[in-house]
């Protein structure tokens, strides 16, 4: 009997939970409440199929149930129309990350995939999914433009991708957004959140105005997913010279974290409309191949706080800025523990009477490309300071301009010691920076050798690419070339007479019939047959301490000359050895790239 009423016991607890489990998960392939399914609602996932009603009907049933998810499976949906997401609605994909694709757009992008139609032709139209309350969203989608072509130049422009006006709290995250012409485009719309954000838009990634509540941008990365990147395409020139990436206009306290681009015109732009500018908080920017990274029009007193930026030039240029303070601008741009590389012209240029900049912690590996010595920094003008900060050896590291009010210059090093080109006087102060380890006392004048492409060549150049030293016949031999046309700044004495001793290679390709070594407009020596040369040219008398001659050649680069070399440079000779001696001058030779005296020339 006991045994009996155990087995039933166990009958009835099992029939219960059973039962329960029915009234909690309802029928198989039902969804949970507060959500909603769009396949399961009608939506065909063949990507021809026009699925804007049924993603709508989805959508605006969520919203008057309160809210709620509208989930899309995995699948290629053709959506002809446009999207509103109501408010406490999220339309929800299958990503859980930011996913990306390989170049070019392929047939087999997987998760849920939007096939987004509408505007085109139209910047100014209905974007194509508008976030249309406070806490709507979007997450885990890929949406691409089925009618794009890279062969269109100029692209063919579409409305924003997503957009937001007069709302709060809204998000876009899991996201790829392929080749939208703008991405998303955020107005009034305070606290969003844009995070895990992927793709290659056109002509604006991500723009943000009126926001008055702290908004933020993470993690996202905008490279050319889904193109055939060539520096040179019409379709990539046209972004890497007139796209946007990230565009900031009146947003305070904004905050934005881990983002990336690579290819735009402007990485980071801080623009002006009529309800104001920027204030914010800007931690680990990185923008490649970009002709100016950051971009200031303007900012708020409070400013900019730009720490842990990565920044490079535009691939192929000579006339890149990373960061470029506009003359209008009034806020303060501060750099911490920022690193400037690649085909770079200045790496900051300062040109505000008005405001302020400074640098602490920064590393700044090339400049002057373009080989007209253009410094690292550049300051036109306003107050700066500069501080604790590391320098390449590539020509001038700070210019201050006459018309800056202030500036500070200390604790600063390279290895050839910090150059300041000083036009502000007493307004510049400047101290502990690393000095010229070179002392070129007035013997040293008289009589010196100066071997370029060796370390302390740096004060005695410009017009010249890196220093290069590679071994020949078993003997390191450095060198540099010029860009076309390079200039050797060289110490002398007032009114002597000098012989100088100029060792070079001239290839073929660099020989013209004025190639050769002038003073101001006088060739001094002609440069007429390709090899190794050297050049004894006599030098009159000068009136100041330093002379200036000119190495010119014809240009070329070696990608379009030389089979088989992806050397992009522009070139001219390169330039081995300067020996300078002055009439009466001792056996006693300086060495100017270490400062120490031999006892005979070195050849």
């Amino acid at each position: 009997m006991a045994l009996h009423n155990i087995v039933c016991l166990r009958l009835s607890l099992t029939l219960v939970l059973a039962m329960t489990a029915v009234c909690l998960t309802g029928p198989i392939g039902a969804q949970m409440p507060g959500e909603w399914n769009v396949v399961t609602a009608g939506a065909l996932a063949d990507g021809a199929t026009d699925c804007t009603k049924v993603f709508q009907t989805a959508l605006d049933e969520a919203g008057k149930a309160g809210g709620g998810i509208v989930h899309v499976p995995a699948g290629r949906y053709a959506i002809k129309g446009t999207l509103t997401v109501p408010a406490n609605v999220t339309l929800r994909g299958t990503y859980t990350m930011p996913p990306t694709i390989h170049r070019p757009v392929a047939s087999e992008i997987g998760g849920s995939v939007l096939l987004a139609y509408a505007g085109r032709g139209n910047m100014d139209g209905p974007p194509f999914i508008r976030l249309g309350g406070n806490c709507a969203a979007v997450e885990g989608l890929v949406i691409l433009y089925p009618e794009w072509k890279q062969t269109d130049v100029p692209p063919i422009p579409y409305p924003p991708c997503i957009q937001s006006e007069n709302t709060e709290n809204v998000a876009v995250q899991n996201c790829l957004l392929v080749n939208p012409y703008e991405a998303i485009k955020f107005v009034l719309a305070h606290r969003h959140l844009i995070r895990n954000v992927t793709g290659y838009p056109i002509k604006r990634g991500i723009y943000v105005d009126q926001c008055y509540d702290i908004g933020h941008i993470e993690n996202v990365h905008f490279w050319p997913f889904g193109v055939n990147y060539k520096p040179d395409d019409p379709y990539c020139l046209w972004i890497n010279t007139r796209g946007v990436a990230f565009e900031l206009a009146r947003a305070d306290w904004h905050y934005v974290s881990n983002t990336f681009c690579f290819g735009y015109g402007v990485g980071y732009k801080f623009s002006e409309t009529k309800s104001g500018s920027a204030n914010g908080n800007f931690l680990g920017l990185g923008a490649d191949s970009c002709r100016r990274a950051v971009l200031v029009e303007q900012a708020q007193d409070p400013g900019l706080l730009i720490t842990n930026g990565e920044f490079v030039g535009r691939w192929g240029s000579t006339d890149s800025v990373c960061v470029e303070v506009g003359p209008k601008a009034v806020g303060k741009v501060s750099l911490v523990n920022c690193s400037f590389w690649g085909p770079i012209n200045r790496c900051v240029w300062m040109r505000s009477d008005h405001g302020s900049f400074s640098a602490s912690a920064c590393h700044f590996v090339q400049w002057n490309n373009m080989g007209a010595g253009a410094p690292a920094l550049d300051i036109d003008g306003g107050s700066a300071i500069v501080q604790g900060c590391t320098f390449g050896s590539m020509g001038v590291h700070v210019d201050v301009g006459p018309r800056v009010r202030s500036a500070i210059i200390m604790g600063n090093q390279a290895s050839d010691g910090i150059i300041v080109r000083n036009s502000a006087g007493k307004r510049t102060q400047m101290l502990a920076n690393e000095e010229d380890p070179v002392v070129w006392t007035d013997e040293a004048r008289l009589h010196y050798t100066l071997t370029i492409g060796d370390d302390g060549d740096t004060r005695m150049i410009e017009g010249m690419h890196g220093r290069e030293k590679p071994t020949v016949n078993g003997r390191i031999k450095p060198h540099r070339w010029t860009m076309g046309e390079g200039k050797l700044i060289l110490p002398i004495r007032p009114g002597r007479a000098y012989t100088l001793t100029l060792t070079i290679t001239a290839p073929e390709a660099s020989i013209a019939p004025d190639s050769g070594v002038y003073l101001g407009k006088d060739r001094l020596a002609t440069i007429d047959k390709a090899g190794p040369k050297t050049l004894r040219i006599s030098i009159p008398p000068q009136r100041g301490t330093e002379l200036t001659l000119r190495v010119k050649a014809r240009e070329w680069v070696p990608s379009l000359v030389l089979s088989g070399s992806g050397d992009r440079r522009t070139l001219g000779v390169q330039v081995h050895s300067v020996t300078m001696r002055a009439a009466g001058a001792s056996g006693r030779v300086f060495d100017g790239n270490r400062g120490t005296f031999g006892s005979a020339a070195v050849e």
